[in-house]
């Protein structure tokens, strides 16, 4: 008897499979390709709710964070009303390490640490490329010059000249005034972890003709250097900016959590408290206003 075999096309069975697969994908849209469930990727909120830690990285910035160089114990408006805010959303906050004004956003991309709990100045590159919270003051900030210079003064036009040198600390909020605003003139620029004061010093030693600095360290630089140095925007600050909690981008779950204890501190005057306790002057920094009005 002749036996019959039947071969088959490997092709066609190929895309029998194939097709089988595609099937199985669209019956069954929530399964892989293992059977398994896909997975939703974990964002810092659900690791800092997990562990019940809000791991900070700082820059010492007076009077908002300072740090003390025996105890290690941490102080200052933002260290406090963070240390607050975490303690009322059952959190607590572990200071991790010092980082750079031009690092501060490479560390939050890399999950070193949750956030930045010293402060930023909200400006259009952070709101890029992070997320951050709402505001718990604002700081004016000022030209500083020598005290004999005329040449700015009421007419700040002429600092966009390539013979001004301004003086710049790199990754500060200073120096993207510089490029932005007077993007002829020349920037002597410092080291990212160079002190506020230094800038100043510049000034008067004459390597710089000017520099944007909040009006606490001038005030402070000023005590030991008195007469040196004017500010020539002390009527209409070249900006004013919020000073803010900075935290990874798309991390929008952990900003509302944030800002709602923050706007409670806000609401109930914790935080002005806070201001009034570490402000040497007034008029220093600007209090954020009250979101509501009283019906008469």
């Amino acid at each position: 008897m002749l036996k019959i075999t039947h071969r088959t096309n490997p092709l066609i069975n190929l895309l029998a499979i194939l097709l089988i697969a595609v099937f199985f994908v669209f019956l069954f849209p929530g399964c892989n390709t293992k059977g398994e469930s896909d997975t939703k990727q974990s964002t810092v909120y659900d690791r800092v709710i997990k562990s019940g830690k809000l791991r900070a990285a700082y820059i010492t910035y007076p009077p908002a964070l300072m740090k003390d160089t025996k105890t290690g114990k941490m102080s200052g408006i933002f260290v406090e009303a963070l240390e607050k805010a975490a303690e009322n959303m059952g959190l607590k906050v572990e200071w991790t390490e010092e980082v750079g004004w031009g690092s501060q956003i490479e560390g939050l991309q890399t999950d070193r640490y949750d956030i930045v709990g010293s402060p930023v100045w909200a400006n259009p590159t952070r709101g890029k490329l992070t997320t951050l919270s709402v505001p718990i003051y604002f700081s004016g900030i000022g030209i500083y010059v020598r005290s004999n210079e005329k040449r700015f003064v009421g007419d700040w036009t002429k600092i966009n000249s390539s013979e001004v040198k301004i003086g710049t600390i790199d990754g500060e909020t200073g120096d993207l005034i510089a490029r932005t605003d007077f993007p002829e003139a020349k920037r002597v620029s410092l080291p990212q972890l160079s002190d506020i004061s230094q800038l100043l010093l510049e000034i008067v030693n004459k390597k710089s003709d000017l520099a944007f600095v909040e009006p606490y360290f001038a005030f402070e630089f000023l005590k030991t250097n008195k007469g040196t140095l004017k500010n020539i925007a002390s009527d209409h600050p070249i900006r004013v900016l919020g000073n803010v909690y900075m935290m990874k981008k798309d991390e929008f779950q952990l900003k509302q959590a944030l800002d709602i204890a923050l706007q409670d501190l806000l609401n109930s005057g914790y935080i002005d408290k806070l201001v009034d306790k570490y402000e040497p002057e007034k008029g220093l920094f600007y209090r954020v206003a009250i979101p509501y009005r009283v019906a008469k």
